[in-house]
């Protein structure tokens, strides 16, 4: 178990702050996914649920899938396990797959970065398999991170059997997972540059250049929106996870089973203007900004920065004020090299009259290897010529 000590900063602000209960409470009444199996609304930086409806209904995600297989492809890329240039090579196998697709060709190879773009803005599912492939070694192991990775999020109500959202049995999420999933996928700055781009070209200088267009329209036709993965199969009918920004706020709205694209666009868009309209985030850290440092035992360095793992604000009803918001940083009594970059190591909490109102995970900011003995030993000898 680890065991943390804390220390406290009290910041002063201008705006008040509600439970996510609280808000829910508020848009109970709110009829905002009328035509939608399922839907959900929140706010990206707390996590905090504006509206819902149904959503922990286990349904088919269908392409919306591949957004926890770009969190695994822009994670591998964060920890330097693969690099935007790399060439992917695809099977025969990742070639075969139907549905939306890019017509990669067996033993044809791209970049990770125009894999990237063939998932995000085509919804390819031969480039989902490929990428799968070449960070896992197989498209089995690649499905076991993903449902790993949902674990970790808290995407309790989700089972994943592939990389692309291709129907079989047992594969299944809900709009809140959903939501969860986009959350995290969105702490990667970069990946609106993708999920955000409404046409682009692959192969580009050769007779066979292929052009892709976005499939979530709203890129196009709502300001703001830039990501994150629509879906649709006959079993699924049309799904979309959007997210907005506006200012300082971003916003991420989930529906399942609407059944036209129409359908789906309006209620998203219902809710978005719902979400702006009503309320405001103030911004308190971008992700990786050092908030402390933590000593290392046996470390080839002595201490480690303690960073935010992602974008943190504070969200608020418009028209509301209040001071004497509380920060409570929590950190790792102990910690032992080696310690990989990105690991958690703390915890960073808000509080309002000593109810928490939200929680985010710090991470080490460096990775620290092992110290070697030879270095231990020049440690401990220079400690005891100090005090000799």
């Amino acid at each position: 178990m680890k065991r943390f000590f804390s220390f406290s900063i009290v910041l002063t602000v201008l705006f008040s702050f509600h439970t996510t209960a609280a808000f829910a409470k508020e848009t109970s009444t709110a009829e905002l996914a009328e035509k939608a199996k399922s839907a959900v609304l929140i706010e990206r930086d707390t996590g905090t649920v504006l509206y819902e409806k149904n959503s922990n209904e286990k349904l088919p995600p269908a392409s919306m899938t591949k957004i926890m297989t770009m969190i695994l492809i822009m994670e591998s890329i964060d920890e330097g396990k693969i690099k935007w240039n790399d060439k992917v090579r695809t099977s025969e196998y990742a070639a075969s797959m139907g549905g939306s697709q890019i017509f990669l060709e067996p033993g044809e190879e791209m970049t990770v970065d125009e894999m990237l773009r063939g998932i995000a803005i085509g919804s390819g599912n031969d480039a989902s398999v490929a990428m799968a492939e070449h960070i896992a070694g197989s498209e089995e192991e690649f499905v076991e991170m993903m449902n790993k990775k949902a674990k970790e999020l808290g995407a309790e109500n989700t089972q994943f059997q592939n990389p692309t959202g291709l129907p079989v049995p047992e594969h299944y999420s809900t709009a809140y997972d959903m939501a969860i999933m986009a959350k995290e996928l969105l702490k990667y700055e970069k990946i609106t540059n993708y999920t955000g781009k409404y046409e682009d070209y692959l192969r580009e200088d050769t007779d066979k250049k292929f052009w892709l267009v976005n499939t979530n329209r709203l890129v196009k036709f709502y300001p703001g929106v830039d990501g994150v993965k629509t879906g649709f199969t006959n079993e699924a009918k049309y799904c979309l996870t959007a997210t907005a920004k506006k200012g300082n706020m971003r916003v991420i709205a989930v529906v399942f089973g609407a059944d036209t694209p129409k359908d789906r666009n309006a209620q998203v868009t219902k809710m978005l203007d719902y979400a702006f309209s009503q309320y405001q985030t103030t911004p308190l850290y971008k992700r990786d900004v050092k908030v402390a440092s933590l000593k290392v035992n046996k470390g080839d360095k002595k201490e480690v920065n303690v960073v935010t793992s992602e974008p943190i604000s504070l969200l608020t009803k418009k028209g509301t004020s209040t001071k004497d918001i509380k920060k409570d940083i929590k950190l790792q009594k102990t910690l032992q090299a080696p310690v990989q970059k990105g690991q958690e190591i703390g915890m960073l909490i808000i509080k309002k009259d000593g109810k928490v109102l939200s929680e985010s995970p710090l991470v080490a900011g460096d990775e620290v290897k092992e110290a070697s003995w030879w270095d231990l030993f020049k440690r401990t000898f220079s400690m005891f010529t100090q005090t000799s």
